[in-house]
């Protein structure tokens, strides 16, 4: 026990060092839009590193959860927009079961946003247009890998890339059919406000038949 303690001590006080907070969050303070809250948020934390990166959520049809890092690559009215093989883990989960969760967390702000709502795919064109930016070498990688399946080694990986690359050339290379993106639709936001004593801001949106509405909810 005492070196759980210990353990817990210590972190304890570079979390109080390494938290720097902007001013307090109250309701007046967000816009009354969530998503144009969400971009001045995220506008501020662009210096921060990966300021993009957001938990994403999902569960299986009998409500086993799993959870990893993606990036937010669009953001409209519509809502989130994330980008990933539709065979994967969370694909298939999202299949099932179309809804998740995502957090974004800016440690050097003390700041995070939590999302939740319902999911659906993509337009054809949204996903055109993304993979049509993406580097030609992660293109590539997305036709070779059969993302959170076994693989025999991290040799077949690389010769699989090899006899991809060679077989596309200089040609182009197409969106497969198995690749895509996500669109969350928002159903709640929670901005979070790191403050002094653990006593931190909450404030949270949900969406009603009328349009957003805003409260705060206790540490």
């Amino acid at each position: 026990m005492t070196l759980v303690v210990a353990m817990f001590g210590a972190y304890a006080a570079r979390r109080t060092a390494s938290v720097h907070p902007l001013t307090q969050v109250d309701l007046q303070d967000l816009d009354p839009d969530p998503i144009a809250a969400l971009r001045e948020w995220l506008h501020e934390a662009e210096g921060a590193p990966l300021s993009e990166a957001m938990t994403l959520a999902t569960a299986s049809a009998a409500g086993r959860p799993s959870a990893r890092v993606v990036l937010l690559r669009g953001l409209d009215e519509g809502g989130l927009f994330f980008f990933t093989n539709r065979t994967s883990r969370k694909g298939k989960e999202l299949l099932e079961n179309p809804r998740a969760a995502l957090v974004f967390h800016w440690p050097e702000l003390g700041r995070q946003v939590r999302v939740e709502g319902h999911v659906e795919e993509a337009e054809p064109e949204v996903s055109i247009a993304y993979w049509e930016s993406r580097p030609r070498g992660s293109r590539i990688a997305a036709w070779v890998s059969p993302q959170s399946e076994l693989v025999a080694g991290r040799a077949e990986l690389d010769a699989h890339y090899m006899e991809t690359e060679a077989r596309f050339g200089d040609g182009p290379v197409p969106l497969p059919e198995f690749w895509g993106g996500y669109r969350v639709v928002p159903e709640t936001f929670e901005f979070w406000s790191h403050r002094e004593n653990r006593l931190h801001d909450r404030i949270r949106y949900l969406r009603t038949a009328e349009g957003w509405t805003r409260d705060r909810l206790a540490p």
